[in-house]
């Protein structure tokens, strides 16, 4: 059996496959090593190895031991594993539950790599809450762009655009029919946006929750426009540095992908990009990718 795992900031889900089936699937809350400790990590293995791996089916007749020692391979794909020293904590914590099971971790940027792209030379991108990259050769990530963080850098991600719509709003930029519509949704207060945004944390994800506007009124002019103007940024910071761009296949990860895929489609035709699959979250098309392995 194997277990594979999409671990984000916000939620994690686990895939529990036996050969090529899937035996059980559930999410959990997430977790990233840059803000949480392995003691938060630790909980949610025992309440998932409780709750799913001891009996996936609700057998009652599967003993926790015997389904936990059947478990050979562990893939945790996770935000914050760009750092080494976050893969070891975390191939250790699964390692002392699992100690017979053989444990890879890798960044969430691979997980998309193996989701949209499998085995095929490309380049894989996400657009979620964040964004990013990389140029894969069918077996690992041979070109990555690089990532500055919601501070300076994620364009074309949900924090740009949120942002974006934020500014419009507050600077006067917004037109008025959809000002009203702003108003009526979010009664927003500057004084209270300021405070939200600098003193209550997660600033990134707070400023993301405003692309869901976007996305609602993304048939007007000046919101696709907003859109499009963001996903230029990414095209032009983090796709057109790789040579081959214009030739190689190319997949999208994460929800902004997903919602604004014609927007997104139109943008990169501006540019002689052809988009290839869009997910809204890897799980598909990691579970694809692992019955699809060869022998």
């Amino acid at each position: 059996m194997r277990l594979i795992i999409d671990a984000g900031s916000t939620k994690m889900e686990w895939i529990l496959m036996d050969g090529n089936e899937v035996k059980s699937r559930f999410e959990t809350e997430g977790f990233n090593p840059n803000y949480s400790d392995r003691q938060c990590l630790e909980n949610t293995i025992n309440f998932v190895e409780t709750r799913f791996i001891a009996s996936p089916n609700n057998d009652c007749h599967v003993s926790r031991r015997d389904e936990s020692a059947s478990l050979h391979a562990i893939f945790y794909y996770g935000t914050g594993c760009g750092n080494e020293q976050n893969c070891q904590t975390i191939k250790e914590v699964f390692q002392n539950r699992f100690p017979d099971a053989e444990i890879h971790v890798t960044h969430d940027l691979m997980a998309a790599c193996h989701a949209v792209l499998g085995h095929e030379k490309g380049i894989a991108c996400i657009l979620g809450t964040g964004s990013n990259a990389c140029v894969y050769d069918g077996e690992k990530i041979v070109e990555k762009a690089v990532s500055l963080g919601y501070l300076v850098g994620d364009e074309g991600s949900g924090m740009h655009i949120g942002r974006e719509v934020v500014r419009a709003y507050f600077y006067g930029f917004m037109p008025e029919e959809l000002r009203m519509r702003f108003d009526a949704e979010y009664h927003l207060d500057l004084k209270e946006f300021i405070q939200r945004l600098y003193h209550e944390g997660q600033p990134s994800k707070y400023l993301a929750a405003f692309a869901k506007f976007a996305g609602e009124n993304q048939m007007h002019p000046y919101d696709r426009g907003l859109v499009k103007t963001c996903f230029k940024a990414f095209i032009e910071a983090f796709i057109l540095r790789f040579g081959e761009c214009r030739s190689l296949k190319m997949g999208f990860v994460g929800s902004v992908a997903y919602h604004f895929s014609d927007v997104l489609e139109e943008t990169l035709s501006d540019f002689g990009l052809t988009m290839g699959e869009v997910m809204q979250a890897p799980a598909e098309g990691l579970i694809r990718y692992y019955q699809n392995l060869p022998e």
